[in-house]
């Protein structure tokens, strides 16, 4: 079994990776092109960006003042439905572009330092469960994915997929409960088997292997589906069973309310 610390340095090699690969897409951008609406409702390519900035500034309260964090969670209580919209929406009137560009590299910098200097065993507070230092490497990897692909299509671009992926389906997986109960619905009691398809044509599986319902389709599709960035009817994700089913309806790898997801190609 790989050593733990092992694991997590490179988790956080993926998530710079993934975070420069995004950088490289922004960072020749005009003005306008910063402006450009993306699917996200009210959401423009600058606001995507403020996001992940934010997000990892919240991050770096957590892994370094995490009595503080509790502040963060007050907020979000507060104002569950609007206050990831406000926080983009403050420093996109409050930055010109290259401004929260540049803060974007400094924060990610910094919370990239902050994680690699946690102790092992760390537990970071969060807005759901406690996290590990791996887990939240790995959660802001699929937010800077989710909303890279957000950023991507509001430009045209097709990104091509890698390997991190595979971080965004494992999230994806084991957030399935949390998406019954974040909706007020029981989880179901068995598990799944889940088997996805790289673009390499390497197998990736969770759940066991005699299970009787099953999710199986493209990885990619798997990761546009739980980070709700396509509607199911788009996607090649096929379901086996009634509760696996209803998973696919209503699956969400990211933490805070149920989202809304985007509606079916023909419907837009």
């Amino acid at each position: 079994m790989p050593d733990a610390s092992a694991v997590t340095a490179a988790v956080l090699d993926d998530l710079r990776e993934e975070s420069d690969e995004l950088d490289l897409l922004v960072a020749g951008l005009s003005a306008q092109e910063w402006t450009a609406p993306t699917p996200a409702e009210g959401w423009t390519v600058a606001h995507q960006i403020a996001h992940l900035n934010w997000t990892d500034e919240v991050a770096l309260v957590a892994a370094a003042e995490p009595d503080a964090f509790a502040a963060e969670v007050g907020r979000a209580l507060a104002a569950p439905e609007t206050f990831v919209d406000e926080a983009a929406g403050e420093a996109v009137t409050a930055l010109t572009p290259q401004a929260l560009l540049v803060e974007w590299r400094a924060g990610r910098a910094r919370l990239q330092e902050a994680l690699r200097a946690a102790p092992a065993g760390t537990k970071l507070p969060w807005y759901g469960p406690p996290m590990s230092i791996a887990s939240m490497a790995t959660a802001r990897l699929m937010e800077t994915w989710a909303h890279g692909q957000d950023i991507a299509d509001a430009l045209g671009v097709t990104r091509k997929p890698t390997a991190r992926l595979r971080h965004v389906a494992r999230i994806g997986v084991r957030a399935r409960d949390y998406a019954y109960a974040v909706r007020g619905l029981r989880p179901p009691a068995e598990q799944f088997r889940v088997e996805l398809l790289g673009e390499d044509g390497g197998l990736i599986a969770y759940g066991p292997e005699d299970a009787a319902q099953r999710v199986t389709g493209p990885l990619l599709d798997f990761c546009l589906l739980v980070t709700q960035r396509a509607h199911r009817a788009d996607l090649a994700v096929q379901a086996v069973g009634e509760d696996a089913g209803q998973w696919l309806d209503i699956a969400q790898a990211f933490a805070g309310p149920a989202g809304t997801g985007r509606p079916p190609k023909g419907d837009r």
